[in-house]
């Protein structure tokens, strides 16, 4: 099959950043799982190693935004059973990759995307219980490990502290149910969800990270089906480099305030 895949036209209303579509496969399963990444190196290289061990039986779907480091080689993603690698170009982080994800996902015809970080932090053993949940009628899935049965392996006190004090109590509030692991990005979303016009999450205001705090609260308040299920996040031992994209007070700072956005509704589109 060609690695440059013709790209599906997206429905009229959406915002969906410019990007290199490398298809090394056809479509297999009714889920796929959608990770991003940039320059995680030897870290998504093993988490791929993983899953293609495991043998899931979904669709690998892989966003860079812009790795340099080699790790997105296109002959090794296609022996790590990767199916699609999508290329972000141009401005944008984290919510622009999950734009052009999401978009391709549901050009594709699948039912649901389980969103896992590329990182290597997180166990991927859990991504059958999401898909399960997906498939028996779950709309929006939050992995915790707070919940019983998950796992916080390492998890620096600063990050912890400001989980279970402050972030997870308002995007509970904001919710009106209570979350536990709000920053967590091992996740599940139903097709259902990510196409409704209520929700219209390929807007150009989902830049950041606000997909991450926006679709907790906005599939809760609409009423659909939401849930928490028990993951393991590991992070390397005390004195070693920690592996995130957030660094300094500045961008913890902007953190709260995309969360407070969308705790009260900012993010909400228009009524029509």
């Amino acid at each position: 099959m060609s690695e440059h895949g013709p790209r599906p036209e997206p429905p009229a209303g959406w915002d969906v950043p410019a990007g290199d579509t490398h298809e090394f496969a056809e479509r297999s399963s009714d889920l796929c799982v959608l990770i991003p990444v940039i320059n995680e190196g030897d870290r998504i290289l093993g988490q791929l190693r993983r899953i293609k061990d495991a043998g899931f039986g979904l669709d690998v779907v892989l966003v860079d935004g812009g790795s340099t480091d080699g790790s997105t080689e296109h002959d090794r993603l296609r022996e790590l059973g990767v199916r699609t690698l999508l290329v972000k170009r141009g401005p944008g982080k984290l919510s622009a990759q999950l734009r052009l994800g999401f978009a391709y996902a549901l050009t594709q015809g699948y039912e649901g995307v389980i969103t896992v970080d590329g990182n290597g932090k997180d166990d991927v053993s859990a991504i059958p219980s999401f898909a399960e949940a997906l498939r028996s009628g779950a709309d929006f899935i939050q992995g915790s490990r707070y919940v019983p049965g998950g796992r916080a392996i390492n998890t620096p006190r600063e990050r912890h502290l400001a989980i279970t004090y402050l972030h997870a109590p308002v995007m509970s509030i904001g919710a009106r149910r209570r979350y536990t692991d709000t920053t967590n990005g091992f996740r599940g979303h139903s097709a259902a969800l990510l196409s409704d016009e209520r929700v219209a999450p390929m807007r150009k205001v989902f830049d950041t990270y606000e997909l991450l705090a926006y679709l907790p609260v906005r599939a809760a308040r609409l009423g659909y089906r939401c849930l928490e299920l028990p993951v393991t996040r590991e992070y390397p031992p005390r004195g070693s480099a920690v592996p995130t994209k957030i660094h300094g007070r500045r961008a913890q700072l902007d953190l709260v305030k995309i969360l407070l956005r969308a705790a009260t509704g900012r993010y909400s589109p228009p009524r029509r």
